[in-house]
């Protein structure tokens, strides 16, 4: 209904349901309805849910349909579009693995890498040869999505489309010279 209305692009039909099965089944719930519909009219918005209650969807969905309307006008370049910021990394991890398989859907849908994606906290690697290998090590049997930066100078090069960091390293990001290029 969101998509018919126009508030959602229509894109999100083409992989939202691989991606997010729960959603083929299952409505959107009032709270994530909500929040999306006070996002899309311009509001600021805090969800207060319980655990597994669909926050992530909340603003998940409204950063996925803005990045896919950008790149249906063409004007998706290379920038941070969307900061997720967790207190601490092992939550930041979590959502990692949740947008990796999002993405990869993307990108089966569409052929191609469409949305980038980083993880920048105190333990990414420096190069992408350290970036892959540290993967490997973490996800055996594994590939990252195509649109996965990770390591920390292809992410300076190109800054992703979707940032996910910690305050500390936040911090860092604002205030060294060389990682300007992310803001």
């Amino acid at each position: 209904d969101l998509i018919k209305e126009g508030i959602l692009d229509e894109n999100l039909e083409r992989f939202i349901y691989d991606a997010l099965p729960h959603l083929k089944s299952n409505r959107l719930y009032v709270h994530q309805e909500k929040a999306i519909r006070k996002i899309y009219s311009g509001r600021n918005v805090v969800i207060s849910s319980g655990t597994s209650s669909g926050k992530t969807e909340c603003f998940l969905l409204p950063i996925l349909s803005h990045l896919l309307n950008e790149y249906k006008e063409g004007n998706l370049n290379p920038g941070v579009r969307a900061l997720l910021l967790y207190p601490m990394n092992a939550l930041a991890n979590d959502q990692l693995r949740k947008l990796r398989e999002i993405v990869k859907k993307i990108e089966e849908k569409f052929g191609k890498s469409v949305i980038t994606f980083g993880r920048y906290v105190g333990d990414t690697k420096e190069t992408r040869k350290e970036a892959e290998e540290q993967f490997r090590l973490n996800n055996p049997g594994m590939k990252p999505a195509k649109g996965e930066l990770l390591s920390r100078e292809e992410m300076r090069e190109e800054p992703p489309h979707i940032l996910i960091t910690n305050y500390a390293m936040l911090e860092y990001l604002l205030l060294r010279p060389y990682d300007s290029s992310f803001f």
